[in-house]
Order: structure tokens, then sequence, then C-alpha cells
């Protein structure tokens, strides 16, 4: 039996994959023989920590068949590490056939590659859309500066430097397993996340069905943002014709009735090829809103999510961010340290009186310049069983200074000092989270706020990519606009003629 779940935004499909795991387990099915693989390495993980924590299994033992699907290749087929090329392979690589390679490395989380050269980028998704190399190259030119002879004789050059060391990537080892029939048999298949797998995965994927009693295949086709990576939607919607059941999930725990829902509706309503699929929205109505600058949008309380279709477009809400001292992440990366904030914190309570373990003392002498510690900024002659308080570390322990942390801490600049003055004003928790987050759309997929600022300005080349397939962009500001749980705030693009309209 084979069924397709299809999630729009917020309804709980993983929820629902992760409710059928239990379910089969409950009624005796082995755990080795429930493979549940997904696109993202975190949802692999989610899926293994719930069933392990629900019937008190090992993960690594009992749940071996929860993970992606290039760590089931990796698995299978005994791969070790030292054999997976890595980012200082691909520069040599960049070195010996003199093309600049600055970053190359395919993401642990998604298995996605990425790379600053626009060679192997086109020569990785000829082999994962399994398409002729010439095809891509017709199709992805845009006016880059690509030469087709040296794309080819780079094709075979790449060949044959991980031959020569006797290295594989991620491509390799999908294609050795599907080659290889290796596939492992189950008694339950999950696919989550199915709108994101590429052709070659889906070969993958395909030799597991086939052997498998039962197959749950999850997704959104809506939600299909990926494509420029390889992914094939088309492939997940055509299955519609081979299952014996489709189910939507109809009710979004996430999205709010009224303005949000209806602008979501209008967009996804322009893609045609797409299943034809209803959800309900929460009862809470969503308030929309429009300005003309990001610096009219009040972002001093809640949690936010800051939405451009490429991260230089971030650049006004980061300085927003910075000017106002609002606490923000970009890239995964908070805007202040945690291990400086946290000087900053446990430096004023000791000057308070407060008394501190060794971690916390050493994290403050880190920061503390040479001339007010004495040469003692390894905090070496600290005791890892007592506390510390102030007067203690100036008499035994070469602190020489009791002034704020702007007045004794090295290496803090004018700009970096006023922001972290603004963010203790406004009474950020630096001990949490940041409340903004910074974020490509797609880096925010799966991801949810409160309160969701979505900057409509979008790339040439992906402008110049639409001319061609509108439902990539239409997709993709689906996805934007549905992260939003009660309130959706939209700027007006900086250039009409480079933006989505919403």
């Amino acid at each position: 039996m084979k069924t397709i779940i299809l999630g729009p935004p917020g309804t709980g499909k993983t929820t629902t994959l992760l409710n059928l795991v239990d379910e089969f387990m409950k009624a005796g099915v082995d755990p080795k023989r429930i493979g549940y693989f997904s696109f993202t390495k975190k949802a692999a993980h989610e899926a293994s920590t719930r069933a392990a924590e629900n019937f008190s299994l090992d993960q690594e033992h009992d749940l071996v068949n929860f993970r992606t699907l290039h760590s089931l290749a990796f698995r299978v087929l005994r791969t070790s590490k030292e054999r997976v090329m890595k980012p200082e392979d691909y520069r040599e690589f960049g070195l010996k056939v003199g093309i600049p390679i600055k970053m190359a490395y395919y993401s642990d989380n998604d298995g996605v590659f990425n790379c600053d050269n626009e060679y192997l980028r086109l020569i990785n998704r000829s082999r994962v859309t399994e398409r002729d190399l010439m095809d891509v190259y017709d199709d992805n030119l845009h006016g880059l500066d690509i030469e087709r002879d040296t794309l080819f004789l780079l094709d075979q050059e790449f060949t044959r430097f991980k031959k020569e060391k006797g290295m594989v990537d991620y491509d390799d080892m999908l294609a050795d397993f599907t080659t290889q029939d290796i596939s492992p048999s189950f008694d339950v298949l999950f696919i989550d996340e199915a709108q994101d797998l590429s052709p070659l995965q889906w070969r993958m994927v395909r030799g597991m069905w086939a052997k498998s009693d039962k197959t749950y295949i999850a997704g959104d086709d809506d939600q299909a943002i990926f494509k420029w990576a390889g992914a094939d939607v088309d492939h997940f919607i055509a299955l519609r014709e081979e299952v014996d059941n489709v189910k939507v999930l109809d009710q979004s725990y996430r999205i709010p009735g009224g303005p949000i829902h209806e602008l979501s509706q209008k967009i996804i309503a322009q893609v045609e090829n797409r299943y034809d699929k209803e959800y309900k929205p929460r009862d809470e109505i969503g308030k929309l809103h429009r300005y003309a600058d990001i610096s009219q949008v009040d972002m001093s309380q809640g949690q936010w999510l800051v939405l451009a279709s490429a991260n230089y477009f971030l650049d006004g809400a980061k300085e927003l961010c910075w000017l106002k001292g609002w606490y923000y992440s970009h890239k995964n990366k908070r805007s202040v340290s945690k291990n400086l904030l946290a000087a900053i914190q446990n430096w004023e309570e000791l000057r308070k009186g407060v008394s501190l373990n060794v971690l916390q003392i050493k994290n403050i002498y880190s920061y503390l310049s040479d001339n007010v510690t004495r040469g003692y900024r390894t905090a070496k002659t600290l005791d890892v069983d007592l506390k510390y308080n102030l007067e203690t570390c100036i008499a035994d322990h070469g602190l020489q200074t009791d002034k704020p942390w702007h007045d004794s801490f090295a290496g803090l600049n004018t700009s970096m000092e006023m922001y972290i003055r603004n963010m203790l004003a406004q009474k950020e928790n630096i001990f949490r989270e940041p409340r903004i987050i910074l974020s490509t759309i797609h880096g925010a997929k799966g991801g949810e706020a409160d309160n969701v600022l979505l900057l409509p300005d979008i790339t040439k080349s992906a402008l110049d990519h639409s001319d061609r397939d509108a439902d990539e962009l239409h997709r993709l500001f689906y996805v934007a606009v549905t992260r939003a749980k009660k309130a959706l705030y939209i700027l007006e693009p900086k250039n009409y003629e480079r933006s989505y309209l919403l």
C-alpha cells in the first residue's frame, strides 16, 4: 500500500508521520524494519529522538534507518569519512585546474551542494537531475561567464581528480547506491519532505519503495522551493497516478484567518501544475501591514522572522537592529557572541558581589585586557571546586580593575560597545536565542514566527529564471507568507521591476 500525505503549511505533516511511527511500533513492528528518511538531518533526528523516548530505544542501535538519504547511502556503502570530499579537497582541485574555488561543500543538514564556482554548480546540477551536461549548460547560462568547452573539460578532470585520490562526493554515493541495487527492504517506509527530492534521490526512494510493504510519502508541492538545487517537484505531483491513497491534512495550526491566509491562497493559485487542495486556517484573524521603509517597522517586542530572497537584501534590517539595539541572528550566527554577552553579564554580577564558578571567571578573563589581569588570562590559579568574588580575584588572581565592562574589556570597538549598551537598555534577554532572525526564504523553510517581515525584492538571476518558470517564484513567496502566525509586514520593493509584487 502506498499513500501520499499532503501537508500544507502548519498542518502537522511531520507530527502525522511520527504518530504513524508510534502506531506501527505499538503494533509490534520491529524498529529496525521501519525506514524513516527525510530531506533534512534535523527532521530525521527529530523522528528518531521521539521514537527513542516513547519506546525506550537506543537511537544508534535500534533506529539505524531514521536518517537522510545521503546518510543511508553512506552507511550501506560503508564509506569512510576520510574518503568523502571536503572543502579543502575542492580548493585543491581548483588550484590544480586553475579555477578559483573558495567555498564548496555539501550541507550537513540537507545535502544541498553549496559552491561559489559556477562550473562545479552546473556539474552538480547535471548529476542530481540526471540530465545531460549540455542540456543543463543551455538551460542555466543566463549570461554567466562560462565557456562550454571549459565546462566539459572540468567535468572530466573532476572525475579524474576524485579517482586519483580515492575520494567520492555525496552524488557519487547516491549514484553507487542506485546502480548497485542495494536498497534495504522495510515493513514500513516513510519519506518526509518528498517535494524536495532530486531525480537521483527519487531513484533511491523507488528502489526502497519496491521492497517495502507499506509506504508513506509526505510533502507539499506548494512548498517546493529547491528546484534550483535539482529538486523534482513534478515527480512528486505525478505520484498521484501511482499510489493507493492521497490524504490532505486540512487544518493549519499556524496560519491565521483573514488577510494572511487570503494572500497566501492568491499567490499559490497562480501555480498551474499542483495538487488541488484546501486547508482551513486558525480562527484567529491575522494582521497584514505594508510599509514604505524598514525604518517604520517596530520590532522592539516579540519574535520576528525577517525574510528576503537573498542575503544581501537583509543589510537594511541588520543596520536597523544594530541601531535600535535589537538582538538578532543571521546565517545562524548571533549578532554578539554568546560567550561575550555572558562575560559582560557575569562581570557586572561580580562587581555587585556575586561569587562565580571557574568557567565563568575564565570566560571573563578571556575578554579582559592584559594590563588588568597581570598575565592571568588563562586563570590557571583557580580551583575548579571553588567560587570566587571580586575581592578574591583582585587579591590572589591578578585582577587590577573593578570598572564597568565597557572600560575593562579589550577589543570592543565603539560600534559594538554602543550596540551592546543599547541591547541592555532595551532589556533584551541576552541569555535566550535572539528574538529576531534574519534569513533567506529558503533558509526559513519549516520555520515560523508570530511576526514576519517580508522584503519582496528578487535577484536578477531569479528574475531571468522566472521568465521560464514563474511557478518557482510563486512557491517561494507562498512559503514566505505562510511563516507568519499572527502578523505579516510587507515592505515596498526597492525596485518594482525586480521584485515580486504582493
